[in-house]
C-alpha cells in the first residue's frame, strides 16, 4: 500500500511542477509550449554555421553577442519534414541541463504562438502511444479552447549522447 501512496504523491508532485507560464510555439500544424523559465530569448532567423559530422537536426551553430550556440531544428528532430524559413521563423534560445552543466541552445520552429498561463488542472498526463516509443520529453498535454498543446521537458527532447555532441559543436 505505501507503494501506490508514494506513487499517487509522485503523480502529484508532478503534476503541480507543470503548472505555470508556457511560452507556445507552431512546428507544422501542432502547438507546443516550453516553460519560460527555461527560455532566454527569441530571435528571428538568422544564418547558421553548419557543423560537420552532426546529426541532420543539428543545423550548426551561430554567434550570439560573442557566444557560440549550437542550433538545433526541432521538425527534424520530431521526424516531421523539413521547411524553408519564413518571415515568422524563429530561434527560441533555451537554457537545457547538459552533462557539463547549463548552456544554452537555439531550437529552430515555424512560429512563436504566445506566453500563457497553464492550470494543473488543465494538464493530462502523456498517453502511452505504445511499446518502443519514447515520449519521456513530454511533459504532459494541455488542453485549451479544443485544442491541445504538447508541454515539452526541453532538457529531454537530446538524449544523453545528443546533449554531449552539442557540448562539443559549442
Amino acid at each position: 500500500m505505501e507503494n501506490g501512496v508514494s506513487t499517487l504523491q509522485q503523480t502529484i508532485t508532478s503534476s503541480s511542477d507543470r503548472e505555470g507560464k508556457y511560452l507556445t510555439f507552431h512546428l507544422a500544424k501542432e502547438e507546443y509550449g516550453i516553460s519560460i523559465l527555461k527560455i532566454k530569448e527569441i530571435i528571428g532567423a538568422m544564418p547558421v554555421t553548419p557543423a560537420p559530422l552532426t546529426p541532420e537536426f543539428v543545423k550548426g551553430v551561430i554567434n550570439l553577442r560573442g557566444r557560440v550556440i549550437p542550433v538545433i531544428d526541432l521538425r527534424l528532430k520530431f521526424g516531421m519534414v523539413e521547411i524553408d524559413n519564413t518571415e515568422r521563423t524563429c530561434i527560441i534560445v533555451v537554457e537545457m541541463a547538459g552533462q557539463s552543466g547549463a548552456g544554452r541552445t537555439g531550437i529552430v520552429v515555424d512560429s512563436v504562438s504566445e506566453v500563457v498561463n497553464i492550470r494543473e488542472a488543465d494538464i493530462e498526463n502523456t498517453p502511452t502511444f505504445g511499446a518502443g516509443i519514447n515520449n519521456d520529453f513530454i511533459l504532459g498535454m494541455a488542453k485549451s479552447d479544443k485544442k491541445v498543446k504538447m508541454l515539452l521537458d526541453i532538457d529531454r527532447v537530446l538524449g544523453g549522447d545528443e546533449l554531449e555532441l552539442l557540448e562539443k559543436v559549442a
